[in-house]
């Protein structure tokens, strides 16, 4: 460890997002990079570290509740970790219902159940979630909102409305998956500030990623609309996500806790005004 301690910032996920965050939250931070790629990681942390970032990197499969463990060791190796951004997600157009849901879900309820007891007081986590959690996901009563909340992470698959074949598609499985991603930021809530902690989602409209761009080019029609729908007319930037991530680490957000920032140019507002269809 240097002589100088620095706060680690741990980022989950080396993808289009997940490297702009890295940049802009971990100035002066030591970056804990980690991606189910090791491949992958090194290129995102050699360009770093050649722009002056202290930067380390680890392999993680955010399936597996053992290898969360192993990420935090590791983090805490380093130093007191102050922020955790989980960025990682399989879209429609990457996956299988069942990598949609275990990816989607598993990875950031294991997340928020695992750092809670790791980051230090004062720190906090976002999830990088989606508007299409705003999309029609079918009915949720009250109790199964309940169970989404909070479930233990290894028993939240086995729920009856998260089963594999309720979902005839990539798209229904993933916007229920970005809803419930969502909802364990809310009821992850009391046991990180029990710590001193806050933890709050960020969901982004589409966004000009690697990943964006791949939905755009599978045909995605709805896709297509939600950006010429919107208010903003565009895709966001991976660099205006993550100016959305720095301002709940911020002071400014001192007071949010468990909430959802929506970052869509305003396209959830033009559906939910009939200004918008995804289906006409």
């Amino acid at each position: 460890m240097s002589e100088i301690e620095r706060d680690v910032c741990v980022v989950i996920g080396s993808g289009g997002m997940g490297r702009v965050i890295a940049r802009r939250v971990g100035q002066g931070r030591t970056v804990l990079l980690a991606d189910r790629n090791p491949d992958a990681l090194e290129p995102v942390a050699a360009a770093m570290r050649d722009d002056g970032f202290t930067v380390e990197t680890c392999a993680v499969d955010v399936t597996s509740s053992d290898s969360f463990q192993e990420l935090a060791q590791v983090a805490t190796s380093l130093g007191p970790v102050r922020f955790v951004v989980h960025t990682a997600g399989v879209s429609p157009a990457q996956g299988s219902v069942a990598q949609i849901l275990g990816v989607n879900i598993l990875g950031p309820s294991l997340m928020l159940e695992t750092f809670a007891n790791v980051v230090s007081p004062g720190g906090a986590a976002v999830v990088i979630a989606s508007s299409a959690g705003y999309l029609d996901v079918g009915p949720l009563d009250r109790d199964t909102i309940e169970q989404l909340c909070r479930v233990p992470a290894t028993e939240l698959l086995d729920l009856p409305v998260l089963a594999v074949d309720r979902f005839a598609s990539g798209s229904p499985a993933y916007r229920i998956s970005k809803r419930v991603a969502q909802l364990r930021v809310r009821g992850a809530v009391r046991d990180w500030a029990a710590r001193g902690c806050r933890v709050n989602s960020v969901s982004p409209g589409v966004t000009a990623t690697p990943m964006g761009r791949e939905e755009r080019d599978a045909s995605n029609v709805a896709a297509a609309r939600l950006i010429s729908g919107s208010a903003a007319g565009r895709s966001a930037t991976a660099e205006e996500i993550a100016e959305a991530v720095a301002f709940l680490f911020s002071p400014s957000a001192s007071f949010i806790y468990g909430a959802d920032l929506l970052v869509d140019g305003g396209a959830i507002a033009a559906i939910d005004s009939g200004l918008l269809s995804l289906t006409s």
